[in-house]
């Protein structure tokens, strides 16, 4: 697989989502105002933003032989995402959620169904495909795998980004990060992982740990990008006339800020560069939906006087 620029090792999920005037308090019927089927999860999702923007890439997860499988491995391969090795289970059903999206400011709820796959081993890693990738894209799930994969790429030379979602600490994420080239945690995140409030020291404290990029992201906040040695710097998000829906959007930052620096750009490039495409996915339902292509963004940014 020496034609692949990036590797996502993750979940890959199916989702339904709604786009809805309000949350439910209580037992009701709603009419929805938009309402689609779409692939899902984290790492999935920045590997279909890296294709969108032109990266060659490829998907490692298991699924199951269901139908929710057929349309998770049909979309990735409609997106130009290899799947080769995507472990189709006999017998197994593939992780869904139901996404409810609010009209007015585009918030979520979330209700979420797992897979009843196994988690990936190490021995059912392509390690070729890994070791002669540009880089590899991961967020801990299958520890085992994702460790083992972080180990290689480190020894071959390959990038390590890593990506450290709200709300998915877990102890065991401490060895996962000493392994990373590129850190993208969440505040959440980057706060408990530390234990640090202010957020120029627990960035230091991230650095201090092996990465040489940090960067930790606040929504609407935009994103603190510190590089190892370097002083950090704030990058704002950019504000949308209207916000359809969020979801998505901080793996949007995250495949687009990988496929700056592999693009060479600098981190003040990279953020911008992200920021960017994070904003532009806002504009559809669904976290895939509005995913832009490089020619996109970069006339996004040149409209507002930015040239990454």
């Amino acid at each position: 697989m020496a034609d692949i620029d990036v590797v996502g090792l993750g979940v890959a999920t199916l989702d339904i989502l709604s786009l809805v005037d309000h949350f439910p308090s209580g037992e009701e019927i709603q009419r929805a105002e938009d309402m689609i089927l779409q692939g899902g999860g984290p790492v999935a999702t920045a590997i279909v933003a890296l294709a969108r923007l032109g990266a060659r890439t490829a998907m490692l997860d298991a699924v199951g032989d269901d139908w929710r499988g057929d349309l998770i491995a049909a979309e990735l391969e409609h997106e130009g995402v290899a799947t080769r090795h995507l472990r189709r289970c006999a017998g197994c059903t593939s992780a869904m959620a139901c996404v409810l999206v609010r009209k007015a400011d585009g918030a979520r709820t979330i209700v979420y169904l797992p897979g009843t796959t196994s988690e990936l081993q190490a021995e059912d890693l392509p390690r070729h495909a890994i070791e002669s990738a540009r880089a590899i894209h991961v967020n801990g799930r299958h520890a085992a795998a994702c460790r083992q994969a972080c180990q290689w790429a480190r020894q071959a030379g390959v990038l390590v980004s890593f990506d450290g979602g709200a709300g998915r600490y877990r102890p065991e994420m401490r060895g996962l990060v000493p392994l990373a080239d590129v850190c993208i945690v969440a505040r959440e995140f980057a706060e408990r992982y530390t234990m640090e409030s202010d957020l120029t020291a627990a960035a230091a404290r991230l650095v201090s740990d092996g990465p040489r990029l940090v960067v930790i992201t606040d929504g609407l906040r935009g994103s603190w990008v510190y590089p190892a040695g370097r002083p950090g710097f704030h990058q704002p998000a950019y504000p949308l006339p209207q916000t359809v829906d969020t979801t998505g959007c901080g793996d949007a930052y995250h495949g687009a800020f990988l496929f700056a620096l592999l693009q060479h750009m600098r981190p003040e490039a990279a953020a911008a560069f992200a920021s960017a495409a994070a904003a532009l996915n806002a504009r559809r339902l669904g976290g895939r939906a509005g995913l832009p292509s490089r020619a996109e963004v970069e006339a996004f940014l040149a409209e507002r006087g930015v040239n990454p």
